[in-house]
């Protein structure tokens, strides 16, 4: 439906944007503390914070940091914070057992932020790049990643992680029919009250690359991930990811990367009508940052603007690792 304007004068668009108090007045999308996800990466050690270069202001935090670093977010008034593991090379193999290790890093992690803050949402990552040293979210065989086999994997990690106390699971390994697999396993075992939110349109993207560094994946990649996630020039087909996903068990849903896929994010929230998340992936965080260090465009403008977009596409809320930064800027 089209809008019914008054010719000009009699409409006059800038008296609504005169002073600030008028342009908040009439803003149509916020952003608020509560639409945040901290993604944050843990590593083993102790009083141990080891900046990831590619990602200027972020470090993998040994547990002891990690656990500051969720007080931290709670006096922000973030609820919810997603962990991802740096896992030792000497626990990487090519069936990644370590995955579904309940003693492993991340559910430590788990174990020990909901231990000291435990009102802290923890959402964790099923998929098994961190612990495959082929790099793949997937078993490899003859080259080849295998599909039924991994959700056999698939589902023990997600198990363990609901045990050491995980809110929120997210498939992001983009295997055929992972959902339906953990989510019968969840009800089976009495985790019925464990959220997924699903990364159901999650595209090969160049956009991952200081994650996949910061995870220490990157350079045991054989390959690359084409063959399971997304083709970047497709849109219907999210939209097919999503379905499947939704009718399978999931609570919610997430399109990665973020901002280069806004048109994925408000088709899938008006077709759907769920809850709708994006991932600003590092690859965005590390252009802004760059940029903003390089004098060639205002970082905090930039991270609102960016962050805003979400919202304007009919997110619901983003993980980004700009959490903590803009949650002081909306205190300020």
């Amino acid at each position: 439906m089209t809008p019914t304007v008054a010719p000009y004068p009699l409409a006059r668009s800038r008296r609504l944007r005169r002073t600030p108090w008028l342009r908040d007045m009439v803003a149509e999308n916020r952003l608020h503390v509560a639409d945040l996800i901290w993604p944050i990466f843990v590593r083993a050690g102790d009083g141990v914070e080891e900046p990831i270069a590619a990602m200027p202001g972020v470090a993998r935090m040994s547990l002891d940091r990690a656990v500051a670093a969720a007080r931290q977010a709670a006096g922000l008034g973030i609820r919810c914070m997603a962990l991802f593991p740096y896992t030792d090379v000497a626990l990487k193999t090519p069936g990644a057992e370590e995955a579904w290790n309940p003693d492993n890093l991340v559910n430590r992690a788990t174990a020990a932020i909901k231990s000291a803050v435990p009102d802290m949402g923890i959402m964790l990552d099923v998929a098994l790049d961190p612990y495959n040293s082929d790099g793949h979210d997937g078993i490899m065989r003859n080259g080849v990643v295998v599909n039924d086999e991994t959700l056999d994997c698939l589902v023990k990690q997600a198990l363990v992680q609901a045990e050491a106390g995980a809110d929120i699971l997210g498939p992001s390994d983009m295997m055929d029919g992972r959902i339906g697999a953990i989510r019968r396993a969840l009800e089976a075992e009495g985790r019925q009250d464990v959220a997924i939110m699903s990364y159901a349109a999650k595209y090969a993207s160049a956009f991952y690359g200081p994650f996949r560094d910061a995870v220490g994946a990157g350079a045991l990649l054989k390959g690359d991930k084409k063959t399971y996630q997304m083709d970047p020039a497709n849109s219907d087909e999210a939209l097919r990811e999503v379905a499947r996903d939704i009718a399978e068990g999931a609570d919610m849903v997430m399109v990665k990367p973020g901002m280069p896929y806004l048109d994925i994010c408000s088709r899938v929230k008006r077709q759907f009508g769920v809850p709708t998340f994006a991932y600003q992936v590092s690859g965005e965080y590390a252009m802004i940052m760059a940029a903003a260090q390089n004098g060639w465009l205002d970082g905090d403008r930039a991270m609102v603007e960016s962050l805003l977009a979400f919202k304007r596409a009919g997110c619901d809320g983003v993980l980004t690792y700009f959490a903590p930064r803009i949650a002081k800027w909306l205190q300020a």
